[in-house]
């Protein structure tokens, strides 16, 4: 069975939860995960005066993301920065492509998940997932979060992301803090999470 884990990362922060995703989810017995990027909108030009040319271009070996993966995968789990409490353009304009896939039913029943990243605490992460999960919703998806039999959202001892919703992390202001041991451990956990789930529907 294939999970596609499907990213968008201008810095690298979802990047790095997107692999652990799929470290995560190839455990599973029966499991193959495979990591994909969806297509970038932005000119190099403006990715270089935005600081983030270098890490655009260390993703070059990632396979982009097609319709036709979504439709081959038995579950999707999808990751995104935070937009001004939303999805990146660059996934909505990927999601936005898969209108031939809606009217052929190619994603009922399908598992899915999202994760997200923003710069600060309360930079809209939530926001992000619930406005993410009606496009899920419309493709006849089941919604898989992030449960709180995941004992690492409970705390109150860290700046850390995850939520019943889905994990996520807290880039910073800066950009310069990466995904924290615990907010790997999030998407690791949705991402086996998702994946045995997959298993049973199939079953």
């Amino acid at each position: 069975m294939n999970i596609a884990i499907v990213y968008y990362s201008m810095y690298g922060h979802i990047r790095a939860m997107a692999r652990a995703a799929a470290e995560a989810a190839n455990q599973v017995p029966g499991i193959t995960a495979t990591v994909y990027r969806v297509p970038e909108t932005l000119s190099d030009d403006i990715l270089g005066k935005m600081g983030a040319l270098d890490a655009a271009k260390a993703q070059a070996d990632v396979p982009l993301a097609t319709p036709e993966v979504l439709a081959e995968a038995d579950g999707i789990l999808f990751g995104t920065p935070t937009r001004f409490g939303n999805m990146t353009g660059q996934m909505r304009q990927f999601l936005d492509s898969t209108g031939g896939l809606w009217a052929k039913g190619a994603l009922v029943g399908k598992p899915a998940g999202v994760f997200t990243s923003s710069g600060t605490q309360h930079g809209g992460q939530e926001s992000t997932i619930l406005t993410f999960i009606p496009t899920l919703l419309h493709q006849g998806m089941v919604v898989v979060g992030l449960p709180y039999s995941f004992q690492g959202q409970m705390g109150v001892d860290e700046v850390m992301g995850g939520s019943p919703y889905g994990a996520s992390t807290i880039a910073g202001g800066d950009g310069s803090r990466q995904p924290s041991a615990r907010d790997l451990d999030g998407v690791r956990f949705q991402a086996r999470h998702l994946a045995e789930i997959a298993k049973k529907l199939a079953a």
